[in-house]
């Protein structure tokens, strides 16, 4: 997902004719200059088509930068959402965000900037590391360790638009999506990230119920049944 890029002031580049012994390479290099131009104009506009990498936001006290896989700060989020949550779920769910992060940077070879890492994808140098990517398997994972007190949502910003992001979004057992806890491990290359769902300073959050049963079904994973409550799964299903 990203969002528009900035505009930049046009210009003109002007190729004079040097003379003298150097003409030659005077000539190359001015070539060569306008050619890494041109590999950068290309570029910028390959990523321009994925997602956003002019938005890397600072952590602040709504959006926080995950400190390790058992962060007590994150545990406490969790548990923050019920009562009814499980302080073990809630230590569970924040190391399998933490740690996803962490082993998909390094297996998909995770450059420092998201924008880069997307379009190598994009021409097939790397395997994964699209925003939907981290998503899915963050989805997957978590899933799988059957949470019976908590809640998994696929989330999603700018939809349909060239800007679109996605994250998973938890939340209690039966609690509305708008007051779920969104953990990205895109934004910062692999560092987990989170943060209340109405508070991110770069996104606003809609829950997509069709895309989580759709990737849970096409992993062919169970989804724990869910409660009664709006954009909630109603049935079991085969990120």
């Amino acid at each position: 997902m990203i969002v528009p890029l900035r505009q930049h002031p046009k210009s003109d580049v002007v190729i004079t004719a040097p003379t003298g012994p150097f003409q030659g390479a005077h000539t190359a290099l001015a070539f060569f200059a306008v050619g890494v131009g041109c590999c950068v104009l290309a570029t910028r506009l390959a990523v321009a088509s994925t997602a956003p990498w002019y938005n890397k936001v600072r952590p602040t006290e709504e959006l926080v930068l995950a400190t390790s896989a058992d962060d007590p700060a994150l545990r406490k989020r969790l548990l923050a959402l019920s009562p009814a949550v499980s302080p073990d779920e809630a230590e569970r769910v924040a190391h399998c965000a933490y740690t996803t992060g962490r082993e998909l940077a390094r297996e998909w070879r995770v450059v420092w900037m998201p924008g880069v890492q997307n379009f190598l994808v994009n021409i097939g140098a790397r395997k994964g590391g699209l925003c939907f990517q981290w998503a899915s398997e963050l989805l997957i994972r978590l899933n799988a360790l059957r949470l019976q007190t908590l809640d998994l949502h696929w989330a999603e910003s700018y939809a349909g638009r060239p800007g679109e992001h996605n994250v998973i979004v938890v939340t209690a057992k039966g609690q509305p999506f708008d007051k779920g806890i969104v953990l990205d491990n895109w934004r910062y290359e692999g560092h987990l990230i989170y943060g209340r769902v109405t508070m991110d300073p770069e996104y606003r959050w809609t829950e997509n119920s069709e895309e989580l049963a759709r990737r849970l079904k096409a992993n062919s994973t169970p989804i724990p049944q869910s409660g009664a409550t709006n954009g909630e799964m109603k049935r079991p299903m085969p990120r």
